[in-house]
């Protein structure tokens, strides 16, 4: 399948996650508790941006060990393989990718984090973010993995859908964000943000700390109101949203901290572009 190479502004909501998934809280992974959530420092740019945070035999091994219990008749992701298509470079975002048959989800998710200098942990959340593609698997939620393409206004637009596209195409947002952060919505800084798509719900203004914070609003676009940080697993309020909060609590529970740096004050120039396609893995990659 081709890739649009066209960026996508702010307004555009192409990379908007898909409402039903905005709205809900994420429930069965961590215990219900009053959440510890910064809107303005979500994840460091560290954590965001380290391609080499697993190898895929991690990535494979982290699945594995999922409690999954699919629907449709769909395999779990730790069993799932698709044939992936060659895909050029993008310029400033993604190195060139050459397809494979039968590939491993692990392998599709460890490739595409080091072509676009992006963390696998960041894309493992995303997809139990999006459509709890870990622990619940569904014919559908392989087709709108991570929720690109699909805004929260309109149905999902059908031309991104599959599992390589759209791991890949989230990736590639993220890093188009963070290499034009001037084109779109959200910016390191103050920002006003609302709680819902309801625009009756409110706004505040919320002080950005980092570019990877920034990238996580341009693509869901919401922070939590008191309600829903008080109610973290619901019942969903009428102005609630868990998009991000969902996120900063699923890394937590995986990984650890989502703030955490590996070299304090430090971050590699390659990890946010500064030289060129980002940097070279410190170990390889297993196929798989």
């Amino acid at each position: 399948m081709g890739f649009l190479r066209r960026r996508w502004r702010a307004l555009s909501g192409v990379a908007a996650l898909a409402a039903v998934f905005t709205l809900v809280p994420a429930v069965g992974v961590f215990a219900e508790q009053k959440a510890s959530f910064d809107p303005g420092d979500i994840i460091s740019d560290d954590s965001f941006f380290n391609p080499n945070s697993m190898t895929q035999a991690d990535i494979q091994k982290f699945l594995a060990a999922r409690p999954c219990k699919p629907k449709d008749g769909v395999p779990c992701l730790s069993r799932y393989r698709v044939d992936t298509p060659d895909v050029a470079a993008s310029p400033e975002r993604c190195t060139a990718l050459r397809g494979q048959r039968n590939e491993r989800a692990s392998n599709v998710i460890a490739r595409v984090a080091a072509a676009c200098t992006i963390s696998p942990r960041v894309l493992l959340v995303l997809l139990q973010k999006e459509q709890s593609l870990l622990t619940a698997p569904s014919a559908s939620g392989y087709q709108k993995a991570t929720g690109y393409a699909c805004p929260d206004t309109a149905e999902c637009d059908a031309k991104f859908f599959g599992f390589f596209n759209q791991v890949y195409r989230a990736a590639w947002q993220f890093r188009e964000y963070t290499v034009h952060p001037g084109d779109w919505r959200y910016r390191i800084g103050k920002n006003s943000i609302q709680y819902h798509p309801d625009a009756t719900c409110g706004t505040s203004t919320v002080t950005i700390a980092n570019q990877a914070t920034a990238n996580l609003y341009n693509y869901t676009p919401y922070q939590p109101n008191a309600e829903t940080l008080a109610k973290p697993t619901g019942p969903a309020g009428a102005c609630s949203t868990f998009g991000n909060l969902n996120f900063s609590r699923l890394y937590n529970a995986w990984f650890g901290s989502p703030l955490a740096v590996r070299f304090a004050g430090f971050v590699p120039a390659c990890l946010i572009y500064t030289g060129g396609f980002g940097c070279e893995p410190v170990r390889p990659f297993d196929g798989g």
